[in-house]
């Protein structure tokens, strides 16, 4: 068998160049970019992608140019929580257009690339035992042509909503020309504080980008008849977990099921919600994370 050093050429596929290029096109896109933002969770369920959403809104209430890419190509939901899903992509002068949302928020998805809601995203690998390695060169390409194929114009700010976990990061940190910040979320549990601490680390060093702070989301519930706040889960103390990561506790967004019913509809819970007391947690915490960018 031989390995990579001992071929010479590329059997006329000039695949180096053809990446080369396509790395120059992400570093000309996100040139008209200010500031590009990570949101990362250490596990699954904590809400990371609702709080992208409503941060991408937040600031879009005020103005901003905002885009968010769905970098969960095997799950994604950005589209559906923007209310984009099932939009066509019209092919620009320059690139695909992606879908505007409410307030105007660019979106991006593997979700709009997807026929039906019982289509999985499935990567045809050589052999079996190549597959995952497989899975992880056509997950890095398939961001890559998000970031260099997309018109995404010129933004304020670009989220990039993560994967749970921290396996994919490498793929991000590869592609990206830079990258201004973390926003890490989590929920007031025992089990997330533990798993999103270890994986902020994991964070900070292989994007080599600042951790903006870390956000508590469905930190208490707000009942509906009297307004009185209770706590859903035993205290994990997450602002110890902030101060050992040297970072700020950005704030706690309380469980409101209007927030999720929003998701699921394809509205923006600040449009219609933005005075509640989550509206104010969320609209709080996008102000830090511009103060610190």
């Amino acid at each position: 068998m031989k390995r990579y050093q001992d071929i010479a050429g590329d059997g006329g596929s000039n695949i180096v160049a053809q990446v080369a290029e396509q790395a120059g096109r992400v570093k000309s896109r996100m040139a008209a970019v200010r500031r590009i933002i990570a949101v990362m969770s250490g596990k699954g369920g904590v809400g990371k992608s609702s709080v992208t959403v409503n941060l991408a809104a937040a600031l879009a209430l005020e103005g901003a140019a905002v885009g968010i890419l769905d970098a969960d190509i095997n799950g994604p939901s950005i589209a559906k929580m923007a209310g984009v899903r099932g939009r066509p992509l019209l092919q620009g002068d320059n690139g695909v257009v992606p879908p505007a949302a409410a307030l105007g928020i660019k979106v991006m998805s593997m979700d709009l690339f997807l026929p039906d809601d019982q289509t999985p995203v499935l990567w045809q690998a050589p052999g079996q035992k190549d597959a995952y390695t497989w899975r992880g060169m056509m997950e890095a390409a398939a961001l890559r042509e998000f970031l260099a194929d997309t018109e995404w114009g010129a933004l304020d700010f670009l989220f990039i909503d993560l994967p749970p976990g921290s396996d994919k990061l490498p793929n991000l940190a590869d592609l990206l020309p830079r990258l201004d910040g973390v926003v890490a979320v989590s929920i007031p549990s025992g089990v997330s504080r533990l798993v999103v601490a270890r994986s902020i680390t994991v964070a900070v060093e292989l994007l080599n980008a600042p951790l903006i702070g870390l956000v508590e989301n469905m930190a208490a519930y707000v009942c509906a008849h009297c307004g009185r706040e209770e706590e859903m889960f035993p205290p994990a103390r997450q602002e110890n977990t902030a101060e050992e990561l040297k970072a700020p506790l950005l704030g706690k967004i309380p469980f409101d099921p209007r927030i999720a019913r929003a998701g699921d509809e394809g509205r923006l819970f600040l449009n219609d919600h933005a005075h509640t007391p989550a509206g104010r947690a969320i609209r709080q915490i996008a102000g830090k994370v511009k103060a610190f960018l």
